[in-house]
């Protein structure tokens, strides 16, 4: 991932099974990172005070704060006095709380939280809603997590990406960002395609397979060893998942290396 340009990893995420792990493997996975990307941004998932204080203790950056359905203002003041917070919308099936506008505008409001990551899975107009309130909040960061259609958030405002998807594939992602960036909308139309199409084959029912359909991915493209792709907290897949994937990763690494 050093090798990638990336401005920053995400740890003790959804992807990672963050809210699973002990506090032990919490720090090992924290500290591997910290020594591999020493210069970059490390975003640590919590979901409580203690995970945001091991986060600053060990090296993180920042807080991705996970969900909360009881009185979500205070507990991201709370975070926020640990370090700089990202609050979280993410869609209900994977443990989310639908917040309503006038609790993201008073989380976004915080001096403390500094954006917010939006994942609501295949909810175009919720994306477009909070897209519409940060018109009142121009200091603050809307980062996409739409892994289904990260291309399309970008138009929408989104100013940076943080997605599980990005963790198989990244180079072609961070092209996709910087071919927006750059202006150049031939090529991120064509990113955007295969972004989607790879999307199509890991984020499908159920959902909470994707964390191994990624694993599947980075074997797939030669990153893992095959034998390193148990999800131990997923479902069960069957073998012909897998290969949808290994079809996915094929024709997304072929098309990109046609690409000018």
């Amino acid at each position: 991932m050093a090798a990638h340009q990336v401005a920053g990893v995400a740890v003790w995420a959804h992807t990672g099974r963050g809210p699973h792990l002990s506090a032990d493997q919490r720090r090992r996975v924290l500290a591997a990172w910290r020594a591999a990307l020493p210069m970059s941004t490390i975003v640590a998932g919590a979901t409580s005070i203690g995970m945001a204080a091991e986060a600053k203790a060990g090296g993180a950056d920042a807080i991705l704060a996970f969900p909360h359905a009881d009185d979500p203002v205070r507990y991201h003041e709370a975070l926020g006095r640990e370090l700089p917070v990202i609050a979280f919308y993410l869609y209900e099936a994977a443990g989310g709380v639908a917040y309503d506008n006038p609790t993201l505008h008073a989380l976004l409001a915080l001096p403390a939280v500094i954006g917010i990551k939006v994942a609501t899975l295949d909810s175009v107009v919720t994306f477009q809603r909070i897209a519409g309130l940060m018109r009142d909040h121009p200091d603050k960061l809307l980062i996409t997590g739409e892994d289904r259609f990260l291309g399309y958030s970008l138009t929408m405002g989104a100013r940076a990406a943080l997605v599980g998807m990005g963790a198989a594939l990244t180079d072609l992602q961070s092209a996709l960002l910087e071919s927006f960036r750059a202006g150049n909308f031939a090529k991120f139309v064509r990113l955007s395609g295969l972004c989607d199409r790879f999307a199509a084959a890991t984020f499908v029912p159920p959902l909470e397979g994707y964390v191994r359909r990624m694993l599947w991915a980075l074997a797939a493209d030669g990153v893992i060893p095959d034998e390193t792709c148990d999800d131990p907290w997923g479902p069960s897949l069957p073998p012909a998942e897998r290969e949808a994937v290994r079809r996915a990763v094929r024709e997304a690494r072929g098309a990109r290396i046609s690409m000018p």
